[in-house]
């Protein structure tokens, strides 16, 4: 007879089915109001997840990864889930991210010692177009990727393959966004595995003022995964190693300048697998797929969901991973929010 942590991990998994299949993926709601609603302040509470194990309780270190702890997030509040993308301030505690249904969420971490111990100061908002309208409302769905440089944060909305940037400097959750230019290869990418992964690079180093989009889906003719140098000092396409048959959900780019690239892949006899490799943006250069160690990979006796979101912060001489996952607002899943300390070489 199957343990009760098994069982759970069934129900995880045929819960997360629906996130690994492009035709399954979560759709927007029916209607959308035309007029945005203010932001609100929301309740969320917060379940602790002390063992990132759920066999092997014990257990700390995972790959390259060490687990600090981790929320099982929930909220009365009907906008709140299917969070796809996140962005952590270099304090470690205030955050920004963003849902598939084109909503902002703002708050605060707080810790117990080093864990995560829940949000505080938790805003929602809707997302807001140009015209003002709503993002919804222009039919602009599919938001699963930010970044951040300083006041101004990108959202790459996959199914219309576009990338708007909002001035958060004087309007914060009620800016407006304004589409930038992108190649015109956003045009082939696939309308279900489009723009997944956005990472702006620190000015400073090399790719400076640079950002980086990935599809999620988007190949070239070997099979790799399609990236964007948008802006910064070499725009241009590249592609990243395509490894056992994993898909892009998010990427980041570390203290120390290195890009980390998150990933997953679902099967129906195999489950599901998270994975985060290590890319040197230093290694970058047309023609040549880029390609690094894996850090991190987890399967469902590890305590994950449909992981989407990726940042990092440093905290003293340790780079810290923050995880964030979509439940598409399903009740069988979860949003987990889940934080690793990196081991720099």
């Amino acid at each position: 007879m199957a343990t009760p942590r098994i069982r759970c991990a069934a129900i995880a998994l045929i819960a997360i089915a629906a996130t690994a299949l492009p035709a399954m993926a979560q759709r927007p709601a029916k209607k959308a109001a035309d007029g945005p609603a203010p932001p609100l302040g929301i309740e969320i509470q917060a379940k602790p997840i002390d063992a990132f194990g759920r066999l092997d309780t014990k257990r700390q270190r995972f790959g390259m990864l060490t687990f600090r702890g981790g929320l099982e997030l929930t909220s009365p509040f009907k906008e709140f889930g299917g969070l796809s993308a996140i962005n952590i301030a270099a304090d470690g505690v205030n955050f920004i991210a963003a849902t598939d249904r084109s909503w902002w969420l703002r708050g605060r971490i707080t810790y117990s010692g080093q864990r995560p111990s829940g949000i505080a100061a938790a805003t929602m908002a809707p997302m807001l177009g140009p015209d003002g309208r709503t993002l919804a409302a222009r039919r602009w769905f599919d938001t699963e990727a930010i970044a951040r440089d300083g006041n101004t944060v990108y959202v790459g909305i996959e199914r219309v393959h576009r990338i708007v940037r909002f001035d958060f400097s004087k309007d914060g959750l009620v800016a407006r966004a304004r589409p930038i230019d992108v190649p015109p290869a956003f045009r082939s990418l696939p309308s279900n595995g489009s723009i997944e992964a956005l990472a702006f690079v620190p000015r400073g180093s090399p790719l400076g003022g640079s950002l980086v989009a990935i599809a999620e889906r988007g190949r070239d003719r070997n099979g790799d995964h399609l990236g964007f140098l948008i802006g910064g000092p070499q725009p241009g396409q590249f592609t990243i190693k395509r490894k056992n048959d994993f898909d892009v959900s998010d990427a980041t780019v570390s203290p120390r300048g290195d890009l980390l690239l998150l990933e997953r892949k679902f099967g129906w006899t195999t489950g599901l697998f998270v994975r985060i490799r290590r890319l040197a943006l230093a290694d970058l250069q047309p023609g040549v797929p880029l390609d690094g160690p894996t850090v991190l990979e987890a399967d469902l006796s590890q305590q994950i969901d449909n992981l989407e979101g990726i940042t990092a912060h440093r905290s003293g001489n340790e780079t810290v991973l923050t995880l964030i996952s979509d439940d598409n607002f399903s009740p069988l899943q979860r949003t987990l929010l889940l934080q690793f300390t990196l081991a720099e070489p």
